[in-house]
């Protein structure tokens, strides 16, 4: 990679600038300093305690980011509510600590304005259906409270939604699944299939009349691990209107990170964490088991060989990025933290990406995608009332 790529890259960045599907920032300041802004000051450099400060989103040509309001599957019910509300109360609090580079995003329109005045547009995303306990009025509080995005699960099953790295229950989405989809159409807010089993992938297609999004997840034919799309509904895509939006997780994207990482975790389980865990004491243990057992390392290159992939199968008009930053231990070499994004179009237009391409890569498709889902639920306005239904009277469960 030049030199020239490189400027080329951060000019490209300054006129479309990134779009980030998915940033874990609000979970880590809740465990680090239990979101205590005086603690962390984000205008300053966070360099080996976070992914991401306002300075590297600046310096990654970051224009919107999708701060994911993630809970914990293991904070189940109400508990796991409460702490939903309380990582959307830290998002809007960071907005309001930084108004001159930050701007609370609600809408597309919200999204490009906040790009003409130089700021950060903030948009929130719910990681998982549990955070709404089966509710769809807490559905529509989540949305009122600015979430544009639910991902409908997490790392395990939901009542009425089946994970990728769970068993599986529902075989897909059961009819609650399918009123929760129709309820987030009618809201505008977007279906993220990011974590969901390929069955539930394609049953919310077919259920959606909105275009969905998968946050974070890159391709299952390049590394087939669980977490990634299968070629079949990437090719989906165009049809729906929707976005995939790949990304960074090492393990997602390299066989030889794959297999590290489940080294890893049985090392950190051994010693008691749990095994994603990257909180200083855990990685004090992955560091230990780094040193006997070398990590493999991806790279820019390994992340540009998914993109090549899902673009060839779902074409350009329908990815984007969603790093994953501040939520997983490791990193790409090139995409250390919020700060490489320029490295990564760089390597793209070593690879003849046009500059056009990579501007729906990084701004256009992810806007277009969010003003779909507004027009959609404009129309549905008309003729679809708020659903009251519950898990018990769909699936004879219990919610």
């Amino acid at each position: 990679m030049t030199l020239d790529r490189l400027d080329i890259a951060r000019t490209l960045l300054a006129a479309a600038p990134v779009v980030d599907g998915h940033n874990d920032l609000p979970w880590a300041m809740r465990n680090q300093v239990g979101y205590d802004l005086d603690a962390i000051d984000l205008a300053a450099d966070q360099r080996g305690r976070l992914h991401t400060d306002l300075d590297r989103l600046r310096a990654g040509g970051v224009g919107a980011q999708f701060w994911s309001v993630y809970v914990s599957a293991k904070l189940a019910g109400d508990r796991a509510v409460t702490a939903t509300l309380e990582q959307i109360d830290f998002v809007r609090a960071l907005v309001d600590r930084f108004p001159h580079r930050l701007r609370l995003a609600l809408t597309a329109d919200d999204m490009e304005a906040a790009r003409a005045e130089g700021r950060i547009a903030s948009l929130m995303g719910a990681e998982g259906g549990h955070s709404i306990n089966s509710s769809l009025a807490t559905l529509r509080a989540l949305y009122q409270l600015g979430v544009r995005y639910m991902t409908l699960t997490h790392n395990d099953n939901v009542p009425w939604a089946d994970s990728a790295t769970d068993e599986p229950a529902a075989h897909g989405l059961t009819r609650f699944g399918e009123e929760v989809v129709r309820e987030m159409n009618r809201l505008g807010m977007l279906v993220d299939l990011s974590h969901t089993s390929p069955d539930t992938m394609r049953h919310a297609l077919r259920v959606s009349q909105s275009p969905v999004i998968f946050s974070h997840s890159s391709s299952r034919a390049v590394h087939d691990h669980p977490r990634n799309i299968p070629d079949d509904v990437l090719a989906q895509l165009p049809a729906n209107g929707g976005v995939a939006m790949v990304t960074f997780v090492p393990q997602f994207i390299s066989a030889e990170a794959h297999g590290w990482t489940d080294r890893a975790a049985r090392a950190l389980e051994a010693q008691g964490f749990h095994a994603l865990a990257h909180t200083p004491d855990a990685m004090k243990v992955l560091r230990a088991f780094e040193a006997d057992d070398p990590r493999p390392i991806a790279t820019t290159a390994t992340v540009a060989d998914h993109l090549d992939h899902m673009r060839d199968v779902a074409g350009v008009d329908h990815l984007g990025i969603g790093g994953d930053f501040d939520g997983v231990a490791f990193t790409p070499a090139g995409l250390d933290d919020v700060s490489g994004y320029p490295n990564l179009i760089a390597e793209l237009l070593d690879r003849r990406w046009s500059e056009a391409d990579l501007a729906k890569l990084t701004w256009g498709n992810a806007v277009r995608v969010l003003r779909a889902a507004e027009d959609a639920a404009r129309e549905q306005a008309v003729t679809r009332k708020p659903s009251i239904a519950t898990l018990e009277q769909l699936d004879g469960q219990d919610g």
